[in-house]
């Protein structure tokens, strides 16, 4: 039911920045909402969530350099990210929880080169 569409993916140097966007329909009812990234040949991994009640959490390998943020009004959330590095590499998608159940977007390109 839910569409999510990510954007903002690209080429960037290290210690650079990007953001990355999700636009989200249906998201009324979402729950909360959350980054996850999946390197070749790699597991997916968590990034960030952001709740419904605006408290957030980050793994460790990206506390201090990554904000997830929301526009309510947009049904929009974001990824900034900061100092990046080359182990950042990775697709990243976007996740939506909604009655119950999970929801993803296509996922969009970071490559961060040395």
């Amino acid at each position: 039911q839910v569409q999510l569409v990510e954007s903002g993916g690209g080429l960037v140097q290290a210690g650079g920045s990007l953001t990355l966007s999700c636009a989200a329909s249906g998201s009324r009812f979402i729950s909360a909402m959350a980054w996850y990234r999946q390197a070749p040949g790699k597991q997916r991994d968590f990034i960030a969530r952001i709740r419904k009640d605006g408290s957030t959490n980050y793994a460790d390998s990206v506390k201090g350099r990554f904000t997830i943020s929301r526009d309510v009004a947009k049904d929009t959330v974001y990824l900034q990210m900061n100092s990046v590095e080359p182990e950042d590499t990775a697709v990243y998608y976007c996740n939506a929880l909604l009655l119950g159940s999970n929801y993803w977007g296509q996922g969009t390109q970071v490559t961060v080169s040395s």
